[in-house]
């Protein structure tokens, strides 16, 4: 049972396919999702925060889907996964390298150096192209971001300041990344490798690092467990951009009967911009276990590998 034609569907793993945030999962939703993504149509990207290792945690922890790619690190990093075989696409590292003018991670931390409220993430939570802060949200974190996108561009450093919350832990994070490496423009690079078209293309996602995303010409749908700040900041965001229609806030209900929570939210999301796919969605919701195996991926993680030898344009 597929579909004619393929959807590179794109997603957040913090409370967007995983149930780590307070609000209940809807039942089942977690296997039908897993269902939905064993056609072999669908095209998962895992779009993440999390380093390779703790997407695999993640995926074994919580028995979500495979994915074909995986662009981690908050947007710097991009995988093509085959099974066990992860490859990193160098591309993507070569285009956003330019934006720090050779600036090594040390250097954008000692320009960032002496900032009040900015705490610096254990080692496991940085890259080289992926400074990561701590941020208690008692203080004034706009102030903060300001004084440090001031430093580095009186340092002529393109960097994107990214701000989120971690709910369960009570605490902002702030990632300092190359203009360049936003999950936006990843997502848009594999989307251009891979040659899919604009309706083609779906994101998920619950929360400010997806901001970029979900207020862009990306069709996207936002999770119904996301805060009350984040969607009313994501339609005025949307609207104001003139991205009205391609931002879908899921909800409880209608459509699929399911509460729009973590994966019930993306499953709602495809059922909205992908109409081709309704059929197989009823019968994943209706009977997870109907595509138990996983189909034959036809040869999207090798397009893009071989994309590697060609020029990036």
């Amino acid at each position: 049972m597929t579909s004619p034609r393929p959807l590179l569907l794109c997603t957040d793993m913090d409370r967007t396919v995983i149930p780590n945030g307070p609000q209940p999962e809807h039942p089942g939703a977690r296997r039908s999702l897993r269902a939905f993504c064993a056609d072999g149509e669908v095209v998962l990207v895992y779009v993440t925060g999390r380093h390779r290792q703790l997407v695999e945690a993640a995926v074994t922890e919580f028995d979500l889907p495979q994915p074909d790619f995986v662009i981690s690190d908050v947007g710097t990093r991009m995988y093509a996964v085959s099974g066990e075989r992860w490859d990193e696409l160098s591309l993507w590292q070569d285009e956003i390298a330019v934006d720090w003018k050779g600036r090594s991670h040390a250097d954008l931390q000692q320009l960032l150096a002496g900032i009040a409220d900015l705490q610096l993430q254990e080692v496991t939570k940085q890259s080289r192209y992926k400074l990561s802060y701590y941020v208690p949200l008692h203080c004034d974190h706009e102030a903060v971001i300001r004084e440090a996108q001031q430093r580095l561009q009186r340092a002529d450093v393109a960097a994107a300041l990214v701000w989120s919350i971690d709910e369960p832990a009570n605490i902002g994070l702030l990632d300092v990344l190359p203009q360049s490496a936003t999950k936006l423009h990843a997502l848009l690079s594999l989307q251009r490798y891979l040659g899919f078209a604009d309706e083609d293309v779906l994101f998920a996602g619950d929360s400010g690092n997806d901001m970029p995303v979900l207020v862009s010409k990306v069709r996207s749908v936002l999770v119904n467990n996301a805060s009350a700040e984040i969607k009313k900041s994501a339609v005025k965001a949307a609207q104001a951009n003139g991205n009205a229609a391609s931002l879908y806030l899921a909800e409880e209900g209608c459509p699929l009967a399911m509460n729009g929570n973590y994966s019930a939210g993306v499953l709602q999301g495809v059922w909205h911009y992908a109409p081709h796919f309704r059929e197989l969605l009823a019968t994943v919701v209706a009977a997870p276990d109907v595509l138990a195996e996983r189909q034959p991926r036809n040869g999207w993680s090798e397009k893009a590998r071989s994309g590697e030898d060609q020029p990036h344009g």
